[in-house]
């Protein structure tokens, strides 16, 4: 790095520890962490490099050999399931001179084949030819860089930490929500991508309070009771949980929160319950689909994981929904919702896909406008944020967490780790 280069990062770096330091609590963030640049470089550094991602449940690569690449930000990751069906992840960049290896979104194969000079790699990330090659080129110092992964209840999850987060009990947790849903047994039944003109921020503020629920999202708010009154929903709550007890399931949730202090990965998990005689996320309330895991009738609720900054799960008797935030640059991001549903389910004969997408389709639609109407306003040379209401208790513990993480020292990455350094994953 050349001298006025550090300068100018140290000068960046000092003003945003300033923005930080100016941050009025129990207020939302300035206008500048939506759409500087600097400030979206420290975004990627400190949270995106940082904290462990959900990229997809493993049945989109359901056979040996099967791979998708996915592009987060300025990376693109090939994750690949071998023909031992161990999951792999790594970067799609040539270590000769940088290419792209793989040129298709998804697929089947052994090997990958650099499209440049013929560099040929292993669906695990290792070198296999390289040619013409002197005699004392190592192959095996020259594999595809790896990530570490994590398959547990059907999910992976990727980290470009050279040192990941404690994720041990992320794995817990999972196990004891996602699991009583059968989450390892389900399939992807429909995914749908939003981009939006909007920081990734933007989007995920939105996404974890309900706020705005009832001016914004009607139909959401026809079957779901999270701006009833607190002693209502108390009383909702109570009701779900002992139907759920009956049906001799515990869901090991509560009110879950742990922070990644400590080295630990960030995860928040939480119960809700729908009104009464509503049984899953619909348009009327009725079944969408076949019960899933231990589930033998339906108990009225929700179970609800934020993990790590970007992931968010959402689990129902009958189906569940990954909702991924991928930061794309600092002005825009992407949505992607995924719908699960029990494996052994068939479109047509146990669900009709257009009644199971309807509800979060019209939900994120609906958000898609909101983020972006308020992303062109935080523009606004005048723009001050207003006080948090009580019932964004969530997106206060969210932003006072994001500010906390960009206020840590930067990490390395394990791009900086020679090959084979990730790992590979099998369910857990």
């Amino acid at each position: 790095m050349f001298a006025s280069d550090l300068s100018n990062t140290t000068v960046a770096g000092d003003r945003i520890d300033q923005l930080v330091a100016a941050h009025r609590p129990g207020h939302g963030l300035a206008r500048a962490f939506y759409h500087d640049e600097d400030i979206y470089e420290r975004d990627l550094d400190r949270v995106f490099r940082r904290h462990w991602h959900c990229v997809a449940h493993e049945s989109v690569i359901p056979n040996p050999n099967d791979f998708e690449v996915f592009r987060m930000a300025s990376e693109q990751v090939i994750v690949t399931r071998t023909a031992t069906g161990a999951i792999h992840a790594m970067l799609n960049v040539c270590r000769h001179r940088g290419a792209e290896v793989c040129t298709k979104d998804k697929g089947n194969a052994r090997a990958f084949v650099c499209p440049y000079h013929a560099w040929t790699y292993g669906n695990d990330g290792a070198l296999k030819a390289a040619r013409l090659m002197p005699k004392d080129f190592k192959r095996e110092d020259h594999g595809l860089k790896k990530l570490h992964v994590r398959v547990v209840e059907g999910l992976i999850f990727i980290s470009f930490a050279e040192q990941p987060l404690d994720f041990s009990e992320v794995e817990n947790l999972l196990h004891a929500t996602c699991g009583q849903y059968g989450w390892a047994e389900a399939k992807v039944a429909h995914r749908q991508s939003y981009p939006v003109d909007a920081n990734w921020k933007l989007a995920v503020e939105n996404y974890v309070e309900c706020y705005h629920c009832g001016p914004a999202h009607p139909e959401y708010s026809e079957t779901h009771a999270l701006e009833q009154p607190l002693h209502m929903i108390e009383e909702l709550n109570a009701k779900m949980e002992a139907r759920t007890c009956a049906l001799g399931i515990e869901v090991g949730s509560g009110d879950h929160w742990q922070s990644s202090a400590g080295g630990k990965e960030t995860v928040h998990a939480f119960r809700y319950a729908l009104y009464d005689g509503v049984k899953t996320g619909s348009k009327d309330g009725q079944p969408l689909s076949t019960l899933m895991g231990r589930f033998s009738d339906f108990d009225g609720g929700v179970t609800s994981i934020h993990l790590g900054g970007t992931t968010f799960l959402v689990c129902y008797p009958d189906h569940g929904m990954i909702y991924r935030f991928i930061p794309k640059t600092a002005g825009t991001c992407e949505m992607e919702l995924i719908w699960l549903v029990d494996g052994k389910a068939e479109e047509g004969r146990d669900y009709d896909l257009e009644k199971l997408i309807w509800l979060w389709t019209v939900t994120t639609d609906e958000d898609k406008a909101i983020i972006e109407h308020t992303s062109r306003g935080v523009r606004s040379h005048y723009f001050v944020p207003g006080p948090i209401a009580p019932m964004e208790q969530n997106e206060l513990r969210y932003i006072n967490w994001y500010l906390d993480e960009i206020s840590r020292p930067s990490q390395p990455s394990s791009m900086n780790l020679p090959q084979g350094a990730g790992s590979a994953a099998s369910a857990v």
